[in-house]
């Protein structure tokens, strides 16, 4: 049998969802920093893209109690994985927007 409760989602699902968005979240930020503060090479250093980063992380958690994720289980464990994953996303997307000059 699987270890789902009736109310909640199994925890695979429950960590395949928060992965997902937390991925999606950190694209998300990426390309609404390159929007918002340009892909120049100026763009880098502007501290304005770290804050809609932040805002995306922010914003996850609302996301999932609407999903149907138990967000108040969560330990600190929990929440240094999403924003560690949120980061890694938007530094990965916001690096190759940065470096190959597209204009958004």
């Amino acid at each position: 049998m699987a270890t789902e409760t009736q109310t909640g989602l199994s925890s695979h699902i429950r960590g395949v969802t928060v992965t997902t968005l937390a991925c999606l979240a950190g694209i998300a930020a990426a390309v609404v920093s390159g929007a918002v503060v340009g892909t120049s090479p100026e763009a880098a250093t502007n501290q304005l893209a770290v804050g809609i980063l932040g805002a995306l992380v922010l914003i996850q958690f609302p996301v999932l109690r609407v999903v149907g994720v138990d967000v108040t289980g969560f330990g600190v464990k929990d929440y240094l994985y999403v924003v560690f994953m949120t980061f890694a996303l938007w530094f990965i997307t916001f690096a190759i927007l940065l470096t190959s000059g597209v204009q958004l």
